[in-house]
């Protein structure tokens, strides 16, 4: 970053995730940082970065995030979840918080700049609930914020994180089993959003998709990452209607399922995009599947 940008202040909610960590060691010591984050548990996720400035706010409270955007100039909202549960909803997390960092910005609005990630298909009319809610999510920012970036993302693999874990504990079974393994993933690499994240930073780019360089069925991702490790062995599709009717017994019976019919749902959703054009805005390289790969399942 420039001199210049060296003296602007971001804050990044939902810190203590792991696009929030990644981007904070990419920031640390070159920017004014702040991180927001729910809970004294989410804080000491962050004890990694000396002398980083933690602030713990309710995302829904708009009072609690006007005080902790106090003195920032660039908002990155990481805050989301593809499975509500008994202690978060969809609303609270995705309309809510947005709704509250609007309100806490209401006197700066054409003065900062907002980056929100999302997840690609999200948008207002979409029949699943998670992709709904991230759309209206969207439009409350983009209602309220001139300079902002919307990134819609798929699945997002990185080093340690939860979907590099699972997807490996698949890749080294001898029988694979999942729902519909038909359908389309284009996974990104955890630090080419990292990337996209720091360009928004600079500049606004409005609404964008961006996604890994390849789409391939989820059957073909789970051979890819065996054979990425050296495992070997088949995987079977099991119908979807299967999954969900799993799911929505779960739901009846726990009140914090681990699997719910919208979370199935966003993971079913076939993901197929020419992302190039958007990489190029934004000014950074897409690592292909195979580096991807090597990287987030050694």
């Amino acid at each position: 970053m420039s001199m210049s940008e060296a003296d602007t202040g971001i804050l990044i909610t939902g810190a203590n995730g792991h696009l929030g960590r990644r981007l904070i060691a990419e920031l640390h010591g070159r920017v004014k940082l702040r991180a927001a984050v729910r809970s004294q548990r989410a804080a000491e996720a962050l004890d990694g970065f000396p002398g980083l400035e933690v602030v713990q706010v309710d995302y829904s409270d708009a009072a609690g995030m006007a005080e902790a955007c106090e003195g920032m100039d660039v908002f990155v909202h990481l805050v989301g979840i593809i499975k509500e549960s008994h202690s978060s909803s969809y609303e609270e997390a995705h309309e809510l918080s947005c709704a509250a960092l609007a309100a806490a910005l209401a006197g700066r609005r054409d003065e900062v700049r907002v980056v929100y990630v999302s997840i690609l298909g999200a948008s207002v009319d979409n029949a699943n609930a998670c992709l709904r809610s991230k759309g209206a999510a969207e439009a409350v920012l983009a209602t309220a914020f001139p300079r902002i970036t919307v990134l819609q993302v798929p699945m997002v693999l990185g080093e340690g994180d939860y979907a590099a874990r699972s997807l490996a504990a698949n890749a080294r079974k001898l029988v694979r089993f999942g729902f519909r393994l038909g359908s389309l993933e284009q996974p990104i690499y955890a630090g080419d959003v990292v990337n996209a994240l720091v360009a928004s930073i600079r500049e606004s780019f409005g609404r964008v998709l961006l996604a890994g360089p390849e789409s391939l069925s989820r059957r073909d991702l789970f051979a890819r990452a065996a054979s990425a490790i050296g495992g070997r062995g088949g995987s079977v599709s099991l119908p979807l209607g299967v999954g969900l009717l799993l799911a929505a017994f779960l739901e009846r019976v726990s009140a914090n399922p681990p699997v719910t019919r919208a979370m199935l749902e966003v993971l079913d959703h076939d993901d197929s995009i020419d992302p190039e054009p958007v990489a190029q805005r934004l000014g950074i390289s897409l690592t292909s599947l195979d580096d991807m790969l090597s990287r987030v399942l050694r």
